[in-house]
């Protein structure tokens, strides 16, 4: 089914959409892969995760009357190396349901997860994924320092002590944080103790970065300033980061692509490739395509949230 929407953007057999003018053809789905690779950078079209058929449903009730509920169902989603890309949805959608999955801290009730064409089990326990959840979650009595290097010295065997203060030293001037390594989490801005927690996970030079909602208990001049500061991290080491939120302007701030959920069950219900030029500032939330962009996924979430 072909859909047209007034400001131009047009609807492919795959989900996959780009904004359009007049009567502009619209392009097939390779040669716009090929240009939201072009605009990122020089992320490869090799997939480095795909879900197949993903599902994942619980069990509630009582023993006597008990209930399924299928909280995702059949998700089919390919994840290219070097992309920045975003599950945006609704709270319930089970955003945060397939971001574990796809990191390998929940198994689906149908269906597998592969990062590197092998089973997320194994890239997880091979340390090729990198998790940051909306509680930094410090150890409150180590300091900056020893909290990045925390999972360095507990995960890397043959790390020593020095290898991994160094990892983590690097890792904190990535995030900003390289005059704050002797400070402790009580002396920290929740902004901050976020850094750290981005740098903790980077400092395992992980395959793959998932960010459940991060910044989402955070004030809005904190989240602008961390959003700019992922975009410049992500810029200068081109990690695929699968990130989650449920807000229009920040997904669209920071994504290659954005997959739209809905609820009752989860589920993707378009696919959007971000056709914005980078590197990207306060003033792209300005531009007419930023804005087409945006008045089609609260369209979507509203469809999808009443689906």
């Amino acid at each position: 089914m072909r859909r047209q929407a007034a400001a131009g953007l047009h609807r492919s057999s795959d989900r996959r959409m780009q904004p359009k003018t007049g009567t502009q053809a619209m392009t097939s789905r390779a040669a716009r892969i090929d240009k939201a690779t072009v605009s990122a950078g020089s992320a490869s079209d090799l997939p480095l995760v795909e879900a197949r058929g993903v599902s994942v449903g619980f069990t509630t009730g009582s023993w006597l009357r008990p209930q399924y509920q299928t909280v995702l169902c059949n998700i089919d989603l390919v994840i290219r190396k070097g992309r920045f890309v975003t599950l945006l949805g609704p709270s319930g959608c089970g955003k945060s349901t397939l971001l574990k999955a796809l990191g390998g801290l929940l198994a689906p009730s149908a269906g597998k997860v592969t990062i590197n064409n092998q089973p997320v089990q194994r890239a997880l326990a091979e340390r090729q994924i990198g998790l940051v959840f909306q509680d930094a979650a410090l150890l409150p009595w180590k300091s900056t320092l020893a909290n990045a290097a925390f999972l360095c010295r507990l995960v890397r065997e043959k790390w020593t002590a020095d290898a991994a203060q160094t990892r983590a030293r690097e890792m904190l001037a990535l995030v900003g944080l390289a005059d704050s390594e002797a400070k402790y989490p009580h002396q920290l801005s929740g902004g901050m103790r976020q850094r750290v927690s981005i740098a903790r996970a980077l400092a395992l030079e992980p395959e793959i970065l998932l960010m459940d909602e991060p910044f989402g208990a955070l004030d809005a001049i904190t989240r602008d300033q961390l959003n700019f500061a992922l975009l410049r991290i992500w810029s200068q080491t081109r990690k695929t980061i699968v990130f989650v939120t449920h807000s229009i302007p920040e997904a669209l701030l920071l994504s290659d692509e954005i997959h739209v959920m809905s609820t009752k069950p989860g589920r993707i219900i378009e696919s959007l490739d971000v056709d914005l030029p980078r590197p990207r500032s306060i003033e792209t939330s300005e531009e007419t395509r930023f804005k087409v962009y945006e008045r089609r996924l609260r369209a979507l979430l509203i469809t999808g949230h009443g689906a």
